[in-house]
């Protein structure tokens, strides 16, 4: 297909109102044309910002006789130029007065070209959270959770009436309807915003999106790039910029900015292969100040602007990309971001070329030319020939002497066998479960090291399976998640996350559970799942498990899926779950040891502790700012030091500095009296306290470890011995070691060398547990042991026993 074809088949291709917008086929005639705006605006008689203004959509009927000046000089023929006189007649008034709501960036309500206001913050949770739903309904529980998050008053029903209300007044329409208006309608379980989906940018977004990924297969970039640049138009910041936390931080708001990076993703690969590398620039600089650990935007910006002649700015890119992981964590960049910088040194640059479908057919990848096993969350995969060549037997002499522009490699590979026919059954997306992750994370850069081994080159040493471990509150669960975000684009099949609720107040789930919920994201449609794992509450035999086990392992069989098993309770409760993929990787967190998984399945076990005080420091500087800490650095080293280095302590602590509006010497000194688990809470968020956290832990120990647990609290020294322990608890030191170890496993007391230790926030909880007979009779014995007798005769120092025994009977 030539070019003159091309162009013209892509504005011509149905009627004026399934032809698209008039703007990108105004500007479709004109590339075809081959001249800039300022020549066409010229030759046509008008101003180069009024056909700006045309092609940009804000002009949506321009006049009669502006078209018709414009004809000569694009070339139209007669029907092209009929086609577009009826779409301007036939196109959208200059104000409909239909209000339109925008979430792409600040709430805003506009009725037609005149913006409403929209006061009372709870009337613009409400109409943001209706938006972000739209089309499905948001439950009554949902609602209550966003307007109130620190918990509702009695009268909220009646309250959320009050401002669903007010939501339909200011929807109603001014003057006569001439369309169904949008309103919110009731629904059994909540309420649902009733609009087409073109009056919520984000509808708007996601229609041109879904209008363009299927063009990604056809030889037409030229249509596809321009419904891409008129969906990525639709954004002027981050979903909801105004809003809330809590609604920013909303599942359907995180899914919008990932479909917006996948836009830009596809916007910028059809830029570099139609030769408008510098078109792309504006796109990929925003994003990747949003996503500042994306290696799949960053290697597109490093291409986009070496083609644009800018290789100074596209060197330093990379340069600080590369700084950045590695201080933030401990990484080196990817093989995308890798092989874009050497070909930005090598000057292999993309440039406005037209490829060759010789060389985007051919059956093995080339460096220039990758395909892809599946599509990539972030990563448009090609399926046959290259977007833009032409027709098998249509190429002419001229064009087959072009050649494709360099593209960033992808990441992924392409497998050595064929997909099975369970892969093409699958539907849908791939699984993108991970939840949102903390953007600032501090050290932890040997974890960091060892989890880098799941993506391995080389398969000797890549391991698939590695164990986070620590105490309540020490971050396993924010380090994997800050991990597999990062590292997600190596895992092409999605990822997978689950809360197993090993350590939680609702029951844990069943391996069978979690199987039927992977199992369903992995694209099994209902009536295909094994009898237990459709109804996974339902009890039977184990022969249905082991039938959704094996299903689960044989859809992994080929693909590379990162699956995130948090909270486990014990082996048993993820071996299911684990699969023998060797693409697939597994990152499980747990408050227990999980030795059995070292032993038996070769996980490489990852044992976090407590921060250091430079680590606290810059933790509480990303939460109260750096400047802060370091005009207050020895107040701020003190505060480190009361939440014992314990990241959910000091992420607490930050978080009331910050609400609180006080200094950090003078909030050391309310955490320095009494009750400091009372205080390392934060008000209205019942996981945000460090009690809790510990709670969870404490009450899976059997009757015996609760009570040596609460006794250790009495000892006022760092370490005490299996003997020390033995005459608190007036047990015998095999019992007492066989608790202590119970102890250490679930991470509520530390062991180095057969002594045994109590962190000073887990010392503060041990105390507040224990009755004062309790704690009279347990010192009262340690008082009388003969563990006491070393420390008189002088070598306490280097035994334990003695001087704790020494210390609690002066204190008795």
């Amino acid at each position: 297909m030539s070019d003159t074809t091309s162009a013209t088949a892509g504005p011509r291709g149905g009627p004026p109102e399934e032809q698209g917008p008039l703007g990108p086929r105004i500007q479709a005639f004109r590339r075809r044309a081959g001249l800039s705006q300022e020549a066409a605006a010229s030759r046509a008689g008008i101003s180069t910002r009024a056909l700006r203004d045309i092609e940009r959509g804000r002009a949506h009927r321009p006049r009669p006789g502006t078209l018709r000046g414009l004809a000569e000089p694009l070339g139209l023929s007669g029907d092209e130029l009929a086609d577009l006189l009826t779409a301007a007649r036939s196109g959208p008034p200059r104000d409909t007065g239909r209000p339109r709501l925008l979430i792409l960036g600040p709430l805003a309500l506009r009725r037609g070209r005149t913006p409403v206001p929209v006061t009372g913050p709870m009337l613009r949770r409400l109409l943001g959270l209706l938006a972000l739903k739209h089309p499905e309904p948001a439950t009554q529980q949902e609602i209550t959770d966003i307007l109130w998050p620190s918990g509702p008053p009695h009268s909220h029903p009646s309250l959320i009436h009050t401002y669903v209300s007010q939501a339909r007044r200011l929807l109603a329409p001014c003057g006569p309807r001439s369309a169904p208006q949008p309103t919110v309608a009731r629904t059994p379980t909540g309420y649902r915003l009733e609009a087409p989906r073109n009056q919520i940018d984000l509808g708007h977004f996601d229609e041109l999106l879904a209008r363009a990924e299927p063009l990604h297969r056809t030889p037409d970039p030229e249509t596809r790039y321009a419904s891409l640049t008129e969906a990525l138009r639709c954004w002027r910041g981050p979903v909801l910029a105004d809003a809330d936390p809590v609604l920013r931080r909303h599942p359907a708001a995180v899914a919008a900015e990932e479909r917006r990076v996948r836009a830009a993703l596809l916007h910028a690969d059809t830029a570099l292969l139609l030769g408008r590398s510098g078109e792309a620039v504006p796109v990929l600089a925003d994003l990747v100040n949003a996503e500042p650990l994306h290696e799949g935007l960053h290697a597109r910006l490093v291409l986009a602007l070496a083609g644009s002649g800018e290789q100074a700015a596209a060197l330093q890119v990379f340069t600080r990309l590369r700084v950045r992981l590695d201080e933030e964590l401990g990484i080196e960049p990817g093989a995308e971001i890798r092989e874009a910088h050497l070909r930005v040194l090598r000057r292999q640059l993309p440039g406005a070329r037209r490829p060759d479908h010789r060389t985007a057919t051919r059956s093995a990848p080339t460096q220039s030319a990758p395909t892809h096993h599946a599509p990539a969350l972030h990563a448009p995969a090609h399926h046959g020939p290259v977007p833009g060549t032409p027709a098998p037997g249509t190429e002419t002499r001229r064009e087959s002497a072009h050649r494709e522009p360099v593209l960033p490699a992808a990441t992924h590979r392409t497998p050595a066998h064929p997909a099975p026919a369970h892969r093409t059954a699958a539907v849908g997306p791939p699984p993108a479960q991970l939840p949102a992750g903390v953007r600032m994370h501090v050290g932890r850069r040997p974890h960091v090291r060892v989890l880098e081994t799941l993506v391995a080159t080389d398969p000797v040493r890549r391991p698939h399976l590695a164990v986070l471990v620590g105490a309540p509150g020490v971050g396993k669960t924010a380090l994997a998640t800050h991990w597999a975000h990062a590292r997600r684009e190596h895992f092409a099949d999605g990822q997978l996350f689950v809360d197993l609720r090993g350590h939680s107040r609702l029951p844990a789930l069943r391996p069978a559970d979690v199987l039927a919920q992977f199992l369903r994201a992995l694209g099994v449609p209902p009536h295909a799942l094994p009898e237990n794992s459709a109804n996974p509450g339902n009890p039977g035999n184990s022969g249905n498990d082991d039938e959704a086990a094996a299903l689960y392992r044989t859809l992994l069989a080929d693909r590379r899926v990162l699956i995130v098993l948090d909270n486990a309770r014990d082996a048993e409760q993820v071996r299911p779950l684990i699969p023998g993929a060797p693409g697939c990787a597994v990152v499980i967190t747990s408050r227990s040891r999980l030795a059995g998984l070292v032993s038996a399945d070769g996980a490489r076990r990852i044992a976090l502790d407590v921060l250091d005080p430079d680590e606290g420091c810059r933790l509480l500087g990303s939460i109260v700012g750096a400047c802060n800490v370091a005009a207050e650095e020895e107040a701020a080293r003190r505060l480190v030091e009361l939440c014992g280095g314990l990241p959910l302590a000091i992420r607490i602590a930050g978080a009331n500095l910050v609400a609180r509006d006080t200094s950090i010497a003078d909030h050391c000194a309310e955490l320095a009296g009494d009750d400091i688990l009372g205080r390392l809470r934060i008000e209205g968020d019942g996981r945000s306290t460090v009690r809790s956290a510990f709670e969870l832990s404490y009450r899976t120990l059997p009757d015996e470890a609760r009570r040596m647990f609460r006794l250790l609290g009495q000892l006022p020294g760092p370490e005490l011995t299996v003997d020390a322990a033995a005459a608190l608890a007036g047990s015998t030191p095999a019992a007492s070691a066989a608790l202590l170890a119970r102890l250490a496993d679930a991470h509520l007391v530390r062991e180095k060398a057969g002594r045994f230790a109590l962190d000073v926030l887990l010392r503060s909880y041990a105390r507040e547990l224990i009755g004062a007979d309790e704690a009279h009779t347990a010192r009262c014995r340690l008082l009388l042991s003969p563990a006491r007798g070393p420390v008189r005769r002088g070598t306490g120092p280097d035994n334990c026993s003695g001087s704790y025994a020494g210390s609690a009977g002066s204190r008795a």
